[in-house]
């Protein structure tokens, strides 16, 4: 090998939809030694697949992606197809971003936009478009049409020669319009057959002159007519007209007069009244629906107008383009782990539809994501990025320029799992024992299994130097172990293994070392053998093998584990100083995300035997999503192990053991596959059920773990499931208004949990007069009287069950239990508080609490208010003739017109006969002086208004008001509660202290409600008066006050 015999780099092309993939302003290639990166830039969007692509929303670059590895051993092409999806919508409900935005036919003042549906509506059908168009000098959207338009195009007038214009178009549903979708490229408003008009005629010397052909035509003056006038686009609500200008067309600028006539008529009429039209093209939208209309064309110019063009055939406006038919028969196929194959059949009619909008959900769910941005124009799809044994349904949309069909029928939920292929190649074929005419072989298992389990293994044999192999067994082999007979001691043989599942059988492994055919007799055992992982997580793994086939002269007596690190390090460390004694071992203290691999050896009397093949790399860290055991009780009050897997089917075999190797004991404990995962509940468990137990998936041993049943989690899980706990005992209250509630809390029930409430032996149930509630959620009893009475005194007990757990709880309620209520005395139901009342008042008050008994066969409530400075009410609780008042009273103090001297500290003391309790209240602190600054600053009325005054018509009215307030208040004067506005029959005055208004001459519609509202920074008033006219001659109303005087 030249070049100090290193190899040549590889060649590694990325490509885009088989078209190669150049790095530009987008997509930046970025090359490592063993790795390449495409990184792409800002795009409008970014779903997931070969990598994410996150950015604005628009699918442009929707496409297959593909990473080609050329080496010397040939080619090696890895793809995967990008997502690209819309950023959120604007509004809650709003639709996504329309698509492939495209300008043509551009000339003078006119251009042709055609654009796809969005692929997401938002939850509503998109009713139509808004388009927007943007001069690249102003830098400004503008909204081209007032009215959405339906369909995905329309023609677009009125531009200006020699302008850059940008477009871009929202869609619209019932919750509003859309992202607006990427804009389009600068476009020229200019004349597209300029060019065609031009000559460049070499002269000497290599210069060049540029003849134009208006200079070569003469001297036109009055133009030509237009010439094949007719309609180039047509639609159900308006008809583009076309036509050729005129031949020769003279120098100076044309521009257009197009007339119509309906169909058979003689008259014609200006089509174009307030425009100009200045290209050979021209939208007509106001045509009525179901006539026929003929159009021609003069030319204009400085020198005059041309005679009319020959006139077109008959044109009428289009029928409404109908949405298309959806696909149907849609049909998923597995495909691989987290991809789908989708099929369908496309609709009858489906010349106007552009490609197909796909959708998917997990079965179940309904809730619906996009799949492509971009319509797909084939019937058939992979569709990526999905989880792997979930299961999903799809359905799909036609896309035409009339907008989106209805939803297809949804597909048969398949579950995503790869697609049932042969069985790769079995390795790793060690020999395990060899008696001289038989030999016993194991090996490993398939690193993938074909998407189906392996049914069985087929062998071959060769004797070394033969040609040919030859079948060892017919008959499948079920286990990993066989063992191969009729062989010659002496001879040397190789072997290979095939494994077989529904499929079919896969590729043979490779061949084995070539084995002697001799017998056994070394002292040391042989090699242990079926080693595996389990439990890999970060930084520790579980190791599982079988004892050695031969044990040697003496039985095996323990093992020895080595670890090596990396993937092909020969470089072994002991991981146990003395041998172990089981079949498995947890390995820790790894390094995480490291690489190992291990191997056992057996040991017995005569030492060390052969080491078992090295285990395939494995990395110390925790799989996504991996669960672990978890103990509980069930509802019935049976100890349970769950346990959850995110990758399970309906093959797939949750297989229990105790210490890995030994079968539950069907007796005692019980399993059962529920949906994503499995429950082991013991039937009674006792001493000989604690253990480590573990479970793993049959057709995926990396979803495993393990659980150590202890006694201590089996005494807290009895516990749970015999006993409901109590939170809080029975409780008896008295409301303020005499109602009595019993009460009582427990841990929080189920549902399911059931309620028996016995009183004096029998059970009961509510009443008007004895209302019960019962909150399984929150344990919560109660049971609510509104008047006691003889009959209710006895015993209450809650008996309440909840699966196998439950509980009884038991009050004696009677005499004893009111009377108790009377020990506690009075006492104070709140602190001492201060307020400010609307007239700057200082109030402090308080609330207290006592019961009293006396003698009174009266069975009514009463109540009794105080006046004075406290106010009480009593509620009266019956027992026989004695009578319980639960007494509530309310002391407070009114301070009229506080002043600084007012603060201070403030105690309010209580006895009953026994002992002193008191109150305390500072009226100095912060919080008090903050609050008296807002109240006694604010803007308020002091004087001045009565509440009606009278006035006779004729007079003039003079109102005057004192305000007060710091700072000084604006006031403003109202009538009927409008702002007086300034007016020669008002004059109003106002100073820092006093505002007056004067209503001069009055009449009798000056009546009406006047104010004077005052506000500053601290607050506001209105005060109001009522202003009555009279007549003269007649009475003023008796309840005003007359004022006024002649003006």
């Amino acid at each position: 090998m030249g070049d100090g015999g290193r190899q040549p780099h590889p060649a590694l092309h990325h490509r885009l939809s088989s078209a190669a993939l150049p790095a530009g302003r987008h997509l930046v290639q970025r090359r490592r030694p063993a790795s390449s990166v495409y990184k792409c830039g800002h795009r409008h969007g970014g779903r997931r697949g070969l990598r994410h692509f996150a950015g604005r929303a628009q699918g442009a670059r929707s496409a297959v992606y593909a990473a080609r590895l050329r080496t010397r051993d040939g080619v090696q092409e890895h793809s995967a197809f990008v997502y690209v999806e819309d950023a959120s919508a604007v509004v809650v409900g709003g639709p996504a971003s329309p698509l492939a935005l495209q300008v043509s036919d551009v000339n003078k003042d006119y251009v042709f936009l055609a654009w796809q549906p969005p692929s997401a509506d938002g939850g509503s059908p998109v009713e139509g478009y808004y388009v927007e168009r943007r001069d690249l000098r102003r830098g400004e959207w503008v909204r081209c049409n007032e009215r959405i338009r339906g369909a995905c195009q329309c023609p677009m007038f009125g531009l200006q020669e020699g302008t850059v214009y940008q477009f871009r178009v929202c869609a619209v549903n019932r919750a509003g319009a859309g992202r607006p979708s990427k804009a389009t490229e600068p476009v020229l408003a200019a004349d597209p057959l300029r060019h065609t008009r031009t000559t460049v005629v070499k002269v000497d010397r290599g210069r060049t002159v540029t003849v134009t052909k208006d200079q070569l035509e003469g001297q036109i003056r009055a133009p030509f007519p237009p010439t094949n006038v007719l309609a180039c686009e047509v639609s159900d609500t308006y008809v583009v007209l076309s036509w050729t200008e005129p031949e020769p067309r003279g120098r100076e600028p044309l521009t257009f007069y197009v007339e119509r006539s309906q169909a058979g008529k003689s008259s014609w009429e200006l089509a174009n009244l307030d425009t100009e039209v200045n290209s050979p093209r021209f939208p007509v939208f106001d045509l009525a629906k179901g006539k026929q209309y003929r159009f021609r064309v003069r030319s204009v110019n400085k020198y005059g107008v041309s005679d009319p063009s020959e006139p077109s055939a008959p044109v009428s406006l289009g029928k409404p383009q109908a949405a298309p038919a959806p696909p149907h028969s849609v049909v998923a196929v597995r495909d691989t782990h987290t991809s789908v194959l989708l099929q369908w059949q496309e609709p009858k009619e489906k010349d106007d539809i552009l490609g197909y909008y796909l959708y998917y959900s997990e079965s179940g769910h309904q809730d619906w994501k996009t799949v492509n941005n971009k319509p797909i124009n084939k019937s058939r799809f992979t569709v990526h990025g999905l989880k792997n044994r979930k299961e999903y349904v799809f359905r799909l949309k036609s896309v035409s320029r009339a907008g989106n069909s209805n939803y297809s029928d949804e597909s048969q939920p398949v579950l995503v799992k790869s697609a049932i292929s042969v069985p790769s190649a079995p390795s790793a074929i060690a020999l395990l024992l060899c008696t001289g005419a038989e030999m016993v072989l194991g090996w490993r298992a398939p690193a993938c299994n074909g998407g189906d389990p392996v049914r069985g293994y087929y062998l071959d044999q060769m004797e070394k130097g033969a040609s040919s192999w030859r079948e060892v067994n017919v008959k499948p082999a079920k286990e990993r172990l066989f063992e191969v007979c009729n062989l010659t001691s002496g001879h040397l043989y190789q072997f290979r293994v095939f494994a077989a599942n529904m499929a079919g059988v896969g590729e043979p492994s490779e061949a084995s070392e070539a084995f002697l055919c001799e017998k056994w007799t070394m002292p040391e055992p042989g090699c242990p053998y079926d080693v595996q992982f389990r439990e890999v997580g970060n930084g520790s793994l579980v190791l599982l093998w079988a004892p050695p086939m031969y044990e040697g002269r003496s039985p095996v007596t323990g093992y020895f584990l080595e670890i090596s690190q990396g993937d092909q390090s020969d470089n072994w460390t002991a991981l146990n100083e003395g041998p172990i004694c089981d079949t498995h071992y947890k390995v820790s203290g790894l390094q995480t995300g490291q690489t190992y691999r291990l191997r056992v050896l057996a040991v017995n009397e005569a030492g060390v035997g052969r080491a078992s093949l090295p285990t395939e790399p494995v990395t110390a860290e925790s799989r996504p999503g991996a669960k672990n055991i978890e103990i509980g009780v069930d509802n019935d009050g049976f100890i349970f192990l769950g346990y959850e897997a995110d990758e399970t089917d309906d093959e797939s075999k949750f297989l229990w053991n105790k210490n890995y190797t030994e079968p539950i004991d069907a007796k005692r404990a019980q399993a059962e596959t529920k949906k994503d995962g499995s429950v082991l509940t013991f039937t009674d468990p006792s001493e000989e059920d604690l253990g480590l137990y573990t479970v793993e998936l049959s057709d995926s041993p990396n979803h495993s773990s393990s659980y150590d049943f202890t006694a201590e989690g089996k005494l807290t899980a009895r516990r749970s499931e015999n006993l409901i706990d109590l939170k809080s005992g029975w409780q008896v209250e008295v409301s303020d208004q005499g109602d009595v509630r019993l009460w009582l809390q427990t841990e929080s029930l189920s549902d399911a949990a059931e309620l028996r409430l016995i009183f004096n032996d029998r059970e009961i149930t509510g009443t008007p007069h004895r209302k019960i509630n019962f909150d399984k959620d929150k344990g919560l009893l109660e049971i609510l009287f509104d008047q006691l009475c003889r009959q209710d005194e006895g015993s209450y007990t809650a008996q309440l069950k909840d699966g196998r757990a439950k509980n009884q709880f038991t009050l004696v309620f009677g005499n004893n239990v009111l009377c108790s209520l009377l020990s506690q005395g009075p006492y104070f139901q709140e602190y001492l508080a201060w307020t400010i009342s609307e007239d700057c008042e200082l109030i402090i008050k308080c609330k207290v609490n006592f019961y009293h008994q006396l003698l009174s066969s009266n069975s009514k409530r009463c109540e009794k208010k105080k006046k004075s400075t406290s106010k009480s009410k009593l509620a009266a609780l019956f027992q026989g003739t004695r009578v319980i008042i639960s007494m509530i009273c309310f002391f407070w103090i009114e301070i009229c017109n506080p002043t600084e001297n007012d603060k201070g500290k403030y105690i309010l003391k209580m006895f009953d006969g026994k002992e002193t309790r008191e109150r305390h209240l500072d009226l100095s602190g912060q919080a008090f002086a903050d609050q008296w600054v807002t109240f006694s600053n604010r803007a308020r009325v002091t004087k001045g208004l009565p509440d009606v005054v009278a006035i006779m018509e004729g007079k003039s009215l003079c109102l005057t008001c004192f305000v007060d307030g710091e700072p000084a208040p604006e006031v403003t004067w109202l009538r009927n509660d409008k702002e007086i506005a300034k007016h020669t029959q008002f004059d109003i005055t106002k100073e820092p202290r006093c505002s007056t208004i004067t209503i001069n001459n009055v009449t009798m519609a000056d009546s009406g409600k006047y104010s004077i509202s005052v506000r500053n920074q601290f607050g506001a008033e209105t005060v109001d008066v009522t202003v009555s006219v009279y007549k003269h001659g007649e009475e003023p109303p008796a309840c005003a006050v007359e004022m006024g005087f002649y003006a």
